[in-house]
């Protein structure tokens, strides 16, 4: 916060009422935005005392009872600030916030169409617009809505992506592919738009276009796996298994132990006639052996755990009576929603709608089809014993998306 405005500011304090509470106001504001919001409360009550009907104090003033989710209260505020001023714009806007955050969407849509009668080319008040009638499950005003948004503002990749979505769930994948391609013109490093095209072009059949978007993709997220298994499998679908060879190759050097790659370059070497099979196919068996072997601790230390907590629990009853407001706790959630109204719910569908299309899809001339689809016995007995019980911390293990689990690797791939 800028040190000299606010030291000229209190300088007003002891003024006349009305310029008292103009400073008070000011002050109230630059403190909350640099979130000190108790010095803002403070000094909104302060503009408040000095003139009780400046609506600019009673926004501040509801704005931070807004952040302590005192929602009632704070929309009390800005009603009072438009009684004092009808045409107060931002007590109008914080009004509608208030109610999206009460769930009380069919007042929120009046106080925002209130205002886009006010401010016709206000980019934000349409975009909530849109928002609003998404969530009243009218997907085709909301359409409208964010069709009036880009017209203002026709480059920007948020409104255009959210375009290509409602048009997407509405069954219009050309409409859709327009927005998400505009979109990524202006906005190259958005993964949930990079993926959606890149799964449009899977779906199409063009999987030599799809390689360059999972490429960027790679980019963006280098650690990812699935990007580079993306890339290779177009590879091999679109008939270039060298190519595909070199790619997997390269992912199993990043990714060891990755079961996936090594699947495939079992798969490839063998029809390509290549001696290096044998190599990956005892790595494959090891890799699995190794991942059965950890699951398998990881489930024992889960049951020890809770074998662990039940016996304790029982001991504590027997010792001692619990009231049952001891038994329970609550767990508050905050709620954490954007008031922008963007969401991020489609990740992980996304995610599994792509992993389901690579699937589902036929390869070139289909050579890696398996022969048998009895799956490998990775079973493993220690020869010296069982293991020793450890210490109850065990963490579930990340089990990785699967995303090639159709591929089955058949036991006359393996060395004897």
């Amino acid at each position: 916060m800028c040190y000299q405005a606010v030291e000229t500011l209190k300088t007003f304090e002891k003024k006349d009422s009305r310029v008292k509470s103009a400073a008070a106001t000011n002050l109230s504001f630059l403190y909350f935005l640099e979130k000190d919001y108790d010095q803002a409360d403070r000094y909104a009550d302060l503009a408040m005392n000095a003139d009780h009907y400046n609506p600019s104090a009673l926004i501040n003033k509801g704005n931070t009872v807004f952040v302590k989710q005192d929602y009632d209260k704070a929309a009390e505020f800005y009603k009072e600030a438009l009684r004092n001023d009808s045409s107060c714009t931002e007590a109008l806007y914080n009004l509608g916030l208030t109610y999206k955050k009460l769930n009380r969407l069919e007042d929120a849509l009046d106080c925002f169409l209130k205002l886009h009668a006010i401010l016709r080319n206000s980019a934000q008040v349409m975009f909530q617009l849109a928002n609003l009638y998404e969530l009243l499950e009218d997907p085709l005003q909301a359409i409208e809505w964010l069709m009036q948004l880009i017209s203002v503002t026709p480059t920007d990749p948020h409104a255009l992506a959210k375009l290509g979505e409602m048009h997407d769930a509405e069954g219009d994948k050309s409409q859709a592919f327009q927005y998400y391609y505009e979109s990524f013109r202006y906005y190259p490093s958005n993964i949930d738009v990079i993926e959606w095209l890149g799964a449009y072009y899977i779906e199409t059949q063009f999987c030599e276009k799809a390689i360059q978007y999972f490429e960027r993709a790679t980019l963006i997220q280098p650690n990812q796996v699935k990007w580079q298994l993306m890339i290779a499998s177009c590879y091999r679908k679109s008939g270039n298994y060298q190519k595909a060879l070199e790619t997997y190759k390269e992912i199993h050097r990043k990714f060891p132990e990755n079961v996936e790659c090594l699947r495939f370059l079992v798969r490839l070497c063998t029809d390509m006639g290549l001696k290096e099979v044998q190599g990956y196919a005892t790595k494959l068996k090891k890799v699995e052996k190794m991942k059965e072997m950890r699951e398998q601790r990881a489930r024992s230390g889960r049951e020890g755990s809770a074998r662990g907590w039940r016996d304790g629990r029982q001991s504590s009853a027997g010792s001692a009576p619990v009231s049952q407001s001891e038994t329970k706790q609550l767990s508050p959630l905050l709620d954490s929603e954007r008031d922008s109204g963007h969401s991020s719910q489609g990740t992980s569908t996304k995610s599994e709608k792509l992993s389901a299309t690579l699937r589902t899809l036929p390869g070139s001339h289909e050579p890696y089809e398996p022969s048998s689809h009895k799956e490998l016995d990775a079973s493993y007995v220690d020869p010296l014993g069982p293991q020793m019980e450890r210490p109850k911390t065990a963490a579930k293990k990340r089990v990785e998306d699967d995303d090639f689990a159709d591929e089955e690797l058949g036991d006359d791939l393996l060395p004897e």
